[in-house]
């Protein structure tokens, strides 16, 4: 019997290449957005990165466009403010979301971030996936099935990325996985495959690449 939320087999050699030449040239630093008025025309296939403070999502952007500082990571959760959009030739968005959960700052602020989130993902029609990274060292927290369920509710589809696998043993990602395929089995905008990767060690990008090469 196979597993609920299988891991994401490798790419075929096709859709591998098809990864590997829309991030060739790297990606382009287009705007910060603070209020919905800014937003790019929707005009390409677009794909968000969302997850708790810290669990990785600047890193990640930068390993997938092999450009080491295009997204600002910081050790200061709550640091990125604002939506910021990414170009990929003139086909894809790569959307880097505010980190959610715990912030370094006022709660003013922290609510201004969560208002602006909601209205983005209920209300952008070239969204075809939100990816939500959960940490392979913590698993699905409280805050990280609050946003699944938001997701839920804007009828956004997202999948599940583990990041920073090379952060535990393999006994204990298999219990972090399990975990998190327990949680995700109340979401049914959840897609069906998860990826693990490891910013570092490069594992997963070349799969996360061609996912989003070959979305339609």
């Amino acid at each position: 019997m196979s597993l609920p939320f299988p891991l994401a087999e490798a790419p075929s050699p096709a859709a591998e290449e098809a990864g590997r030449k829309l991030f060739a040239t790297g990606g382009d630093f287009l705007k910060g957005v603070v209020a919905m008025s800014g937003m790019p025309p929707a005009d390409r296939l677009e794909v968000c990165f969302a997850g708790r403070s810290n669990v990785g999502k600047s890193s990640l952007i930068n390993a997938l466009t092999g450009r080491r500082s295009l997204a600002r990571a910081s050790n200061t959760p709550g640091r990125t403010q604002e939506i910021n959009f990414f170009t990929l030739e003139e086909s894809h968005y790569l959307v880097d979301l505010p980190g959610y959960g715990f912030a370094n700052a006022p709660v003013a602020v922290v609510a201004k971030w969560q208002a602006l989130l909601k209205a983005y993902l209920s209300g952008r029609p070239s969204l075809r996936r939100a990816f939500v990274l959960i940490d392979s060292r913590h698993g699905v927290k409280a805050v990280d099935a609050e946003i699944m369920g938001l997701l839920d509710r804007s009828a956004v589809p997202f999948q599940t990325v583990l990041t920073k696998a090379d952060k535990v043993k393999d006994a204990e990602r298999e219990k972090v996985l399990d975990q998190v395929r327990g949680a995700l089995a109340k979401h049914p905008a959840a897609f069906p495959e998860l990826i693990v990767t490891s910013s570092e060690k490069g594992w997963g990008i070349p799969t996360l690449r061609a996912t989003i090469a070959t979305m339609e």
